[in-house]
């Protein structure tokens, strides 16, 4: 059955979340797009999520609110009762999704290879893609258009912002001096660099005549790295940490020179922008989760975070093995920051 000898009439693709993971996809919807224009898709996609991505062009979401718990089913079987696909990619691998994915008629589920898919993901699929090891997630999803029979590659992201998002972010970075964006900190605290590394690298790209922005969401952690950043610059930045949408951080990034980030869904989201990323590396490993085309940016102290934790190389270890040991950050130094930073200003 596969590789598929002809385009199918309509796929259903299952990826809720997260942010990060939403932007890795973005060049798999496009691939599908350019390669099988006449193909209708469905995208079943988290509610956070859908903000981001409203006012794609062809393509139907159905959107999974998790907030409503067992309801949430209940609003998936409604909007599918009556429906059937040709395909289903089942692309995430958790409990919740899988479940979702019993809603889903088609005679055709892909998910991952049983080596891979984690949370039994493979119990609830009928097919699966090939294992492949030592991949980048991107990689990966692209893994289920090869299954399918397609072997090209559009990496293509076009998030779709307006014109008033454009405008608003415009006004908000009104300068002729190049903008440094630090996003400082990840919905996974462990991967979060120290306080004091991002102030010291904020002063410093303002003394090198460069202006400095502060993005992030409303969590508590957020604030306080926002707060003691500015505090320590003198309140020279500019700190709309908690204060945009999704789709206005998107047109914010678009106007930035770089980004600072460590693992996290901003970071992903300058890719989707077109800009360099300096991805700050030490818990997770940058060549399956870096930003995809930043690896000549990215800060990786990985491989020696590893070896200190397991006292085995990263060869000998399962593929993307995390370090979440408190101080592993502090790998990271001022100065490497400051080297990549410099090619930039």
């Amino acid at each position: 059955m596969l590789p598929l000898k002809k385009a199918p009439k309509h796929i259903c693709i299952l990826r809720l979340s997260a942010i990060g993971d939403i932007s890795h996809m973005l060049p798999i919807i496009h691939t599908l797009q350019n390669v099988w224009p006449q193909t209708k898709i469905t995208w079943i996609i988290a509610k956070t999520e859908y903000s981001l991505l409203k006012g794609m062009e062809n393509i139907e979401f159905i959107v999974f609110d998790k907030s409503r718990k067992w309801r949430a089913y209940r609003d998936i079987y409604q909007a599918l009762n009556k429906r059937s696909f040709d395909i289903l990619l089942h692309m995430q691998m958790s409990l919740r999704a899988s479940l979702a994915s019993l809603l889903v008629k088609a005679p055709l589920k892909l998910g991952f290879d049983r080596k891979r898919a984690h949370d039994l993901q493979w119990l609830f699929c009928n097919y699966h893609i090939p294992y492949q090891p030592k991949q980048h997630v991107i990689d990966s999803f692209f893994g289920f258009l090869q299954t399918l029979g397609i072997q090209q590659r559009f990496l293509e992201w076009h998030i779709p912002v307006s014109q008033e998002q454009q405008q608003w972010a415009q006004k908000q970075l009104k300068s002729d001096k190049p903008w440094l964006c630090i996003a400082p900190c990840s919905s996974q605290s462990y991967r979060n660099w120290t306080v004091a590394g991002y102030q010291q690298i904020a002063r410093y790209a303002l003394q090198q005549g460069m202006n400095v922005l502060l993005v992030g969401g409303n969590r508590t952690i957020e604030q306080d790295y926002a707060n003691k950043i500015q505090q320590y610059c003198h309140h020279q930045c500019l700190d709309l940490t908690g204060k945009t949408s999704l789709k206005q951080l998107v047109a914010l990034l678009q106007q930035v020179k770089v980004i600072l980030s460590p693992d996290s869904g901003p970071a992903h989201l300058g890719t989707a922008c077109g800009k360099p990323v300096i991805g700050l590396y030490a818990c997770t490993n940058p060549d399956r989760a870096r930003p995809y085309l930043s690896a000549d940016t990215v800060i990786n102290q990985y491989p020696q975070a590893v070896r200190d934790k397991y006292h085995k190389n990263i060869d000998e270890l399962p593929w993307g093995i995390r370090v979440r040991d408190a101080g592993t950050m502090e790998r990271i130094t001022v100065d490497m920051v400051k080297q990549q930073l410099d090619k930039f200003i």
